[in-house]
């Protein structure tokens, strides 16, 4: 599902209902990109690949709408899903769940647990 080819200091260490999720060993963060071809919204994305993060279901999270409005999220970042050509660079950071997270304009999700989780998804 990656639009962008992750770097060579990134390992995939798993996938969660079709999200690959990448690790960083040198930081300590999990990576996954968002497609512009995908008809998910961002939102979607996130709480699935923090939920494969900690091993738990995206309902076991704190609520996304207490950290970000998740509608303003996806609106930010529509052009994922083709309906709207972005320009520039440009990203949104802010705490969820135990993490730190960065959206960024390019569709790289980049999630910095708090805490590490103690399962990282292996193939």
């Amino acid at each position: 599902m990656p639009g962008n080819s992750p770097s060579d200091r990134l390992r995939k260490v798993g996938e969660a209902t079709g999200q690959v999720v990448y690790y960083d060993d040198g930081q300590g963060t999990y990576h996954t990109w968002c497609d512009n071809d995908e008809s998910e919204p961002v939102s979607t994305a996130l709480l699935v690949t923090v939920s494969s993060v900690f091993g738990v279901e995206p309902e076991d999270l704190d609520a996304l709408g207490e950290c970000i409005d998740p509608d303003a999220l996806n609106a930010i970042f529509v052009h994922w899903r083709g309906d709207e050509p972005r320009i520039g660079d440009g990203s949104v950071s802010f705490s969820f769940s135990r993490c730190d997270v960065t959206v960024r304009s390019d569709g790289e999700i980049i999630i910095d647990p708090h805490t590490r989780a103690r399962d990282v998804l292996e193939q």
